[in-house]
């Protein structure tokens, strides 16, 4: 005997639990900052096991992505995907963890220098494994070309005026 198993999709009105029929633009908007907020906790409940939040996972990838060439302060800033991280409370966080040290210049002390050590390293490697596992288990619901779909359209929202 064959069972097929049903998951009824929640449409966002559902979750929200309101009874009116949201106008599409703002549907688009709250369905996106819920799932957004979603994400956030599943991403954010998969690191604390490694004390670590997002906004420092971010960081060792941006100066592990430097290939060994330091970074300063504003680059860092630049590349985080959270543009209103304090980004020099993350980088003293992860100086006490050991994963990056800090630099300064000698000869100007208002440049600072930052880089992964090899015990950032080591932990990015061991920890970005199971973030790739994560986000595949995330998106297995979305085909590679709904994947490619969904970037599409939040590119595309993006360059709105």
């Amino acid at each position: 005997m064959y069972i097929q198993i049903l998951y009824k999709q929640l449409n966002i009105e559902e979750i929200i639990k309101t009874e009116v029929e949201l106008p599409l633009s703002r549907k688009a908007i709250v369905n996106l900052l819920y799932t957004e907020n979603w994400v956030m906790d599943k991403i954010n409940a998969e690191l604390k096991e490694f004390d670590i939040s997002l906004q420092q996972f971010n960081v060792l990838r941006i100066l592990k992505g430097q290939k060994g060439k330091p970074a300063n302060l504003s680059t860092i800033q630049e590349r985080m995907v959270n543009k209103m991280s304090n980004t020099t409370r993350l980088v003293d966080k992860l100086i006490k963890k050991r994963y990056v040290k800090r630099v300064i210049c000698p000869t100007n002390r208002r440049k600072v220098e930052i880089t992964i050590t090899q015990q950032g390293t080591a932990f990015l490697d061991k920890i970005s494994d199971l973030m790739d596992t994560f986000e595949n288990e995330i998106t297995s619901n979305l085909s590679e070309k709904d994947l490619i779909h969904l970037n599409e359209l939040l590119n595309k929202l993006r360059t709105t005026n």
